[in-house]
């Protein structure tokens, strides 16, 4: 059955893509004595690549997606192909470096050529994919489905085969129904669809009666928009700068009848793909890149943190690798840790102290941040230096810091004549700045102790045989001194006024537990210390499964550096996610101006009568991931949550309804209300999730954006899913062993949908203050030293203890990042902001 919109669509005569359709045997490292063949075949729908063992000891249901991918390396571009890659040229070795937390595939090729086929194949199937118009992702995902539908591969479609379609799409449609569906379309009454009149039943299928009545609105009797139309029906969104001469280019760019084109109309089938294309989307396409002012001092700035940032799983057992911080960096990182301990032969090491987490050498994680630190931005990286090495190795950690990363390394301040001010983010492009201890003025020339060392909560746990390191610790060389410019690790010790003034390039470290003490005990005066100065937090030492605290708390007050467990998926980082997502992903987000003034009055507990009211009408989703693929009539029930996540009496959540056994095309219409005294901090945060009468519902997908990011007139974000419309096998990089006893799930991802009408913003009354939702549920302990693992990079434990079930995608905005058909489509609609 042929598939329109095939990613191979003009690539099929490629020598590079027929040679990866042959397949090749690659050999896949994975240590010194793990280097096995296995052989890699492209599929014909040019999404998933194939792969076996060279002796098949079972059928083999190995693949990876293409649209998984974040890079692919040539040479010994990664850890395991530095330490484990020796035997091979580096121009026969490339690694694929997934999203999310699967593990880099590393492989040698039999020649550089066919390594070079593969890097160049794989680097055209991502170009296309990216270039595919949301029409080509819809057919390209309809027609996968299509194919696994039609068991006998005939290309027609029996009733038992249009039943086996339904359930895989998350559709239980009545018998009856369907079956007087199927024979409307069966004009050649055989009892089989083919062709048209397969193209008919999906029509039918796909029908969206509250859409059609909002297009009828506008259209009138001739059921086609005239660019007028448009232009009326985009004003009465309240979309800025909607003008004729844009609903023209609307017409040109998503009509897909070329005679309505031509003149200048649009169809039902071209509005529909203008609310699911990105023009339509929720965010306001504006802040998808840099619109910030990026020349106020950094301390004006929350900047996007990682804790522990070396580990890959808990801090206890689980490895470190130099990838975590490729991994961070990718994700819009710009300040990470770098956990620094005496290693052998003179080199320092990096791992979390006196735990069984495994060691990396200093070295190579600043060769990694020289090499990959600004990939994804420009805009300065912070290295958060916590150190236990004696004289001798910070000498050597100095030594590596200038040799490897260079003139990028700030060594000395910018401003001679100021140089206690902290620079801009755009004074600092491409720049790197070590946070650590600064020796005093006046000081011994081989060092002294310290009497302000940072508060660091590992420390003050550790047994008492470390008392000697941590004395060696407390000292600092003056080599590594010297590169502690901007930020000097100081010791918060009091925020009442002091006859000597801190100094701006000072930065405080704080575990949660005494951020929060201080948000409590004296609000306005720790938002003003924020004003001036970095202040950066991280999780109590207590954390052993390394979970993380809500982030909001913290922005509230001004803190910058929020540092969270970047290995640790959950909804804390999806707030992280949600408030790095705009202004360019480029990792950091300037404060709102009550956060910023040094006299602000400020105070995130008291923030004043509510100022806003926020409405949100939930209308309907399509195409909603079905969770247990393992039950054919398994269908979702789902319903639709909205949290505001901002100051504490602001955070509230309200759900809807839920949709009984419809995940294809589920209707709500509901309207959510939400009453907000500080907007400017505020995070939406929307959740689907599969409603179940004896358990915690099952989850769906979610969204999560600044509120002053809505776009006035967008309708819809796209759900970042699971994959093609295909299960995702768990792949190389972890065993079916490591999962936890329980149900497990992989979401088979279609064009997510989920669709919202009318955010305004205006009088509220007074609100009653009600828990936070981010304290609902709260870290489970049922995962405490458990490993679990996920099937791709957008899967990750759900947050309810009983569950135990991997995978949980996340729902991402319409064409924010690139997709395939098997990536979302998605309706959001936001009616405008107005603030009395």
């Amino acid at each position: 059955m042929a598939c329109p919109g095939c990613l191979l669509q003009g690539l099929t005569e490629d020598e590079d893509v027929r040679a990866m359709l042959r397949g090749s045997r690659l050999r896949k490292i994975r240590s010194r004595t793990w280097q096995k063949e296995r052989l890699y075949r492209l599929q014909e729908d040019g999404l998933s690549v194939w792969f076996q063992r060279r002796v098949p000891r079972a059928p083999s249901q190995h693949i990876f997606f293409v649209q998984h991918i974040e890079a692919v390396r040539e040479g010994h571009q990664s850890e395991g192909l530095r330490r484990f890659g020796g035997a091979f040229p580096p121009a026969r070795c490339l690694t694929i470096a997934f999203r999310g937390r699967r593990k880099n595939l590393d492989l040698a090729a039999a020649t550089a050529e066919e390594a070079q086929r593969w890097v160049r194949g794989l680097a055209k199937l991502r170009a296309r994919l990216d270039a595919m118009s949301q029409r080509e992702r819809l057919d390209h995902w309809i027609h996968a489905y299509l194919h696994r539908a039609d068991s006998d591969q005939d290309s027609k479609m029996s009733f038992k085969e249009i039943k086996s379609l339904l359930r895989m799409v998350n559709v239980d449609m009545n018998d009856m129904y369907a079956y007087r569906l199927f024979k409307e379309c069966d004009h050649s009454n055989n009892e089989r669809l083919e062709g048209a009149e397969i193209e008919e039943f999906l029509r039918r299928l796909l029908k969206r009666p509250e859409l059609e009545e909002i297009f009828h609105r506008y259209s009138g009797e001739d059921r086609v928009l005239s660019a007028p139309e448009l232009l009326e029906f985009l004003e009465d969104q309240g979309e800025d700068g909607a003008t004729l001469a844009h609903a023209q280019q609307l017409i040109h760019t998503y009509e897909l009848n070329e005679t309505a084109k031509q003149h200048e109309l649009m169809t039902l089938d071209g509005f529909m793909m203008y609310l699911l294309s990105p023009e339509g989307a929720a965010l306001n396409p504006a802040h998808t890149s840099v619109f910030q002012d990026m020349d106020q001092p950094l301390s004006h700035y929350f900047i996007s943190s990682s804790h522990n940032t070396y580990l890959t799983d808990s801090q206890i057992g689980g490895p470190s690798s130099t990838e975590a911080y490729v991994r961070a960096f990718a994700q819009g990182c710009r300040c990470v840790e770098l956990d620094c301990w005496e290693g052998p032969g003179g080199e320092p090491i990096i791992y979390h102290g006196h735990t069984l987490t495994s060691k990396i050498l200093f070295r190579d994680v600043v060769q990694a941040v020289r090499d990959h630190a600004f990939t994804l931005s420009p805009y300065p990286v912070i290295l958060s230096l916590e150190n236990h090495c004696g004289l001798e190795q910070q000498a050597v950690m100095a030594r590596h810091l200038r040799t490897i990363l260079g003139d990028t390394l700030v060594t000395q301040a910018l401003d001679a004549q100021n140089p206690e001010e902290l620079p801009s983010p755009e004074q600092l492009k491409g720049r790197v700045l070590v946070k650590g201890k600064k020796l005093p003025a006046a000081r011994s020339e081989d060092g002294r102790i310290l009497s302000d060392q940072e508060e660091e909560e590992e420390e003050e746990e550790e047994e008492p045989e470390a008392t000697e390191q941590r004395r060696r610790a407390k000292q600092i060389s003056p080599e590594l001194s010297a590169l502690a410019v901007y930020c000097c690790a100081t010791r918060l010790r009091t925020l009442r006024p002091t006859p000597v003034p801190p100094q701006p390039c000072q930065v405080s470290s704080l575990n949660e537990r005494k951020a929060k003490k201080l948000i409590r005990e004296a609000g306005n005066s720790f938002v003003r210390h924020n004003a001036r100065q970095l202040t950066r937090v991280y999780p109590l030492g207590l954390r052993m499964n390394s979970a993380n605290y809500s982030p909001q708390e913290m922005w509230n007050s001004g803190c910058q550096l929020v540092a969270l467990n970047f290995q640790t998926p959950g909804y804390e980082m999806d707030l992280n996610a949600g408030r790095f997502l705009v202004n360019g992903q480029c990792g950091y987000i300037l404060k709102p101006a009550c956060l910023r003034q040094p006299d602000t009055t400020f105070d995130p507990e008291c923030p004043g009568p509510p100022r806003t009211t926020l409405t949100i009408q939930v209308l309907t989703a399509q195409q909603l991931p079905k969770l247990n693929t393992e039950k054919p009539n398994s269908i979702v029930d789902p319903l639709v949550r909205v949290e505001i996540h901002g100051v504490p009496a602001d955070c509230a959540r309200k759900e809807t309804n839920y949709v009984l056994n419809n995940g294809f095309n589920p209707r709500w219409g509901q309207t959510l209300q939400f009453q907000l005294r500080a907007p400017e901090l505020v995070l939406v945060r929307f959740v689907v999730e599969d409603y179940d009468t004896t358990s915690p519902n099952d989850f769906v997908g979610q969204f999560t954006l600044p509120l002053n990011s809505l776009k006035q007139g967008g309708w819809g974000w796209k759900g970042r899913g699971s994959g093609p419309p295909r299960p995702c096998s768990p792949g190389p990089w972890m065993s079916s062993e490591s999962l936890p006893r329980a149900p497990r799930w992989e979401v088979v991802c279609a064009p997510t949908a989920l669709a919202l009408k009318g955010w305004e913003l205006g009088w509220a009354e007074n609100w009653t203050r009600g828990s936070p939702p981010h304290r609902v549920p709260p870290h489970p302990p049922a995962f405490q030293g458990r490993r679990l693992t996920v099937t791709s990079h957008a899967l990750r434990p759900h947050p309810h203890p009983a569950l135990l079930r991997v995978g949980r995608p996340t729902l991402g905005l319409l064409g924010c990042q690139p997709a395939s058909c098997g990536r979302g489509s998605v309706l959001l609609r936001s009616g405008g902001c107005r603030e009395d």
